[in-house]
Order: structure tokens, then C-alpha cells, then sequence
């Protein structure tokens, strides 16, 4: 069964090379060279594929183009989580944007995996295996991940948003330690003294890292680090809550939550609390996710273009595939302190600290990009 477009019929069976070469008169291996912008052929014969090819809207099986080329143009974007925490936490969203747009510009499509624990190894699998895929981005977290082990001993082309522990391999991250660090060293400088935390997961490298970068602030200033002020968190508003819960019994007088969304649940537990922020206890964070400059007060935060590090990992990994056997890539992008009025700095809006009077923002850069 067939309909019409044009001169053409068009069938409702998908079509083939076979099919296109008959519509357009020449040869299948012909029809095989123009879809691969082969400049063996004709002008002309080229023109007359591409116009049936554009009214029928074929698009090439990406698999067998794999085969043939060694390339689809496809680029995985693994992330090591479940959905409802895809959608929960903002970072995802803006590196699959990022990752996506650049991809786009570069004429590639991405494919998206959700690796949860449960499916790791068929993810692995599906990633090593299917050939469909020139090379994967790895949003990694965990300190020891089965997927990034797996890719390492493979012949993929991959690239980590998240540097590895041990495995020297390509990646693309943030100083966290250095960061976290300035944010803490800033609450110590305007005269915080009982200084808490709460910290992101130590199985996850970002939630490691940032816990470092605190105890090293506090130990440069000659602090003792009370565990009493440590309190776990999950990088979840939730979490935050619960954590900031447990730290009120100590009475903190400031506060670095390793993520906004567990300092935005540290503040609602301040007010839950009857607390004022910052004059009771001060709170920072760090991401500076878009509703961290809304929240009252807003947050001081350490400010990671999450969106940017997702273009520059596919610019990247791009590049790694193009140039197999290059040296590996250790890329470190910059971060800003921007301090608002949660951390005590300025005053908050409420207090009148937009008036134009008093600085409501201001940005620090803690670390400029860098190439190891």
C-alpha cells in the first residue's frame, strides 16, 4: 500500500537503500555514498539522491550506518540515577541541556541512560555493546562505579563530568575542594564561629570532595572539627531538612549545606524553628541553582555553570573521538563564591538590602579554568 508525495509513492513500510536507489534511478552503492558525503560522486547524481531523500524524509538505520561508517553520530549521556531524582534536582535537567544544545550544533543526537543500581549491568552492556554510540558522557558520582570501570577497560571513547579517584581517565569537573573550602573560610572570615555542615554522600566523589574543602578551611584557622556539627545529607531538599533538624541541637552559628537544594531545606528548618537567617545562623550552599537568588533570604552559594560543562564535555569528547589515542584530558572549569545575604555579608531584602544602598550580590571567582 502506498500514497503520493509529489512524483513519488511514498510506502508505509520503512524504507531501504534498495528503495531509494530505485526511486532516484542509480545504484544502490551510489544512494550508500551520497548519505555518507562521499565526494566521489557527480553533482548532479548527489542533487537528484538528496531530493528524494528530503521528500520522503528518510532517515539511514543508525546501527547498519554504524557498521558501514564507523561512526552514527550518537552521543550517550549516562546518569547514574533514577527518574524521580532526575527530575527533583535541577542540576540534572541543565546538563542534559547543555550536553543536548551543543550536540545539536555539532550535528550529533544524544542517548540517554538512567542508570539505576538495579540496572547497571545491563546498561553496561547496552552502552558496550549495541553500537549505537561513537562515545558516552558519564555524569559520574560514585566513588567506585561499575559503568566507568567497564568503559575503562573498553575501546569506548568516554569522557566523566566528575573526576575518578583512581582510574586515570578523561574528565571534565569543578575543584570542589578549593571551593568548598572559600565558602567555608568566608562564613569564618565575617566572624562565624560554630560552623556546621551537611554533607553529601561520602560513597559520591562531589560529596567527599566538599567535605574535604570544609574541614581543611576550618583546619587552616586553627578550628577544632566537632563532629557533633557534621551532619549527613543525600544532596536532597529532604535531606537537608532532616539534617538541619539534628544540627539545631548543637547550636550552629552557621551553616555549609553541599548542595542549595539541602541549604534550601536547611532554611525551611530554620523557620520551622522560629530561627532568622542569617542573624541566628547563617546558611550557604553551593551550585547556585536558578532559585537560589529568589529564596528569602538569598543564598550564598558556590556558582557552577553546569550547563557550560556539559557543552565542553561533548566539544571534548568529540574531539577524543576524532583524535584516538590522544593523551587523556584532566580539565578543571572555574567556580565563583557569590555571596548574597544568607551568610550575614548583606543585609537581606526584607531588611531593605536592595534599596541600592547595600550589595545584595557579589561574585567571587574561587578557580579559574585550568588543563592538567
Amino acid at each position: 500500500m502506498s500514497e503520493k508525495l509529489g512524483a513519488l509513492p511514498i510506502t508505509l513500510m520503512p524504507l531501504t537503500l534498495e528503495d531509494i536507489a530505485h526511486l532516484s534511478g542509480v545504484s544502490r552503492s551510489t544512494v550508500s555514498r551520497v548519505i555518507n558525503a562521499d565526494s566521489n560522486v557527480k553533482a548532479e547524481t548527489r542533487q537528484k539522491v538528496l531530493q528524494v531523500i528530503q521528500k520522503i524524509n528518510f532517515q539511514p538505520n543508525l546501527a547498519a550506518r554504524g557498521l558501514a561508517t564507523g561512526r552514527t553520530n550518537v552521543i550517550g549521556l549516562v546518569i547514574p540515577a533514577g527518574v524521580s531524582t532526575l527530575f527533583a534536582d535541577p542540576y540534572f535537567p541543565q546538563l542534559i541541556q547543555g550536553v543536548s544544545t551543543d550536540c545539536n550544533a555539532h550535528g550529533y543526537s544524544v542517548m540517554l541512560w538512567l542508570a539505576e543500581p538495579e540496572y547497571e549491568r545491563r546498561t553496561i552492556s547496552q552502552i558496550l555493546h549495541n553500537g549505537l554510540v561513537d562515545g558516552v558522557i558519564v555524569s559520574s558520582t560514585l566513588m567506585d562505579d561499575p559503568i566507568v570501570k567497564s568503559l575503562h577497560e573498553s575501546k569506548m571513547p568516554f569522557i566523566l563530568i566528575g573526576r575518578h579517584p583512581i582510574l586515570d581517565v578523561n574528565y571534565l569537573d569543578i575543584d570542589n575542594v578549593q571551593a568548598a573550602r572559600e565558602v567555608t573560610s568566608h562564613l569564618l572570615h565575617i566572624g562565624r564561629k560554630r560552623i556546621g555542615t551537611i554533607t553529601g554522600p561520602q560513597n559520591q566523589i562531589a560529596g567527599y570532595d566538599r567535605y574535604q574543602g570544609y574541614l581543611i578551611a576550618l583546619q587552616e584557622r586553627n578550628h577544632r572539627v566537632n563532629p557533633d556539627l557534621v551532619a549527613d545529607g543525600d544532596f536532597s531538599e529532604a535531606g537537608g531538612y532532616a539534617a538541619m533538624l539534628c544540627l539545631l541541637q548543637q547550636k550552629p552559628d552557621a551553616v555549609f549545606a553541599a548542595s542549595d537544594m539541602m541549604a534550601f531545606g536547611a532554611m525551611r528548618a530554620l523557620r520551622d524553628a522560629n530561627l532568622h537567617i542569617p542573624d541566628d545562623v547563617a546558611i550557604v550552599g553551593f551550585d547556585d541553582i536558578p532559585a537560589s537568588s529568589k529564596t528569602e533570604p538569598p543564598l550564598t552559594t558556590i556558582r557552577q555553570s553546569v550547563h557550560s560543562m556539559g557543552a565542553m564535555a561533548v566539544d571534548t569528547l568529540i574531539d577524543i573521538i576524532d583524535h584516538p589515542g590522544s593523551e587523556t584530558r584532566h580539565i578543571i572549569v572555574a567556580t565563583e563564591l557569590v555571596i548574597r545575604s544568607s551568610c550575614g555579608t548583606f543585609k537581606s531584602r526584607s531588611e531593605g538590602g536592595d534599596d541600592g544602598k547595600n550589595p545584595v550580590e557579589q561574585s567571587i571567582p574561587t578557580l579559574y579554568q585550568h588543563y592538567q
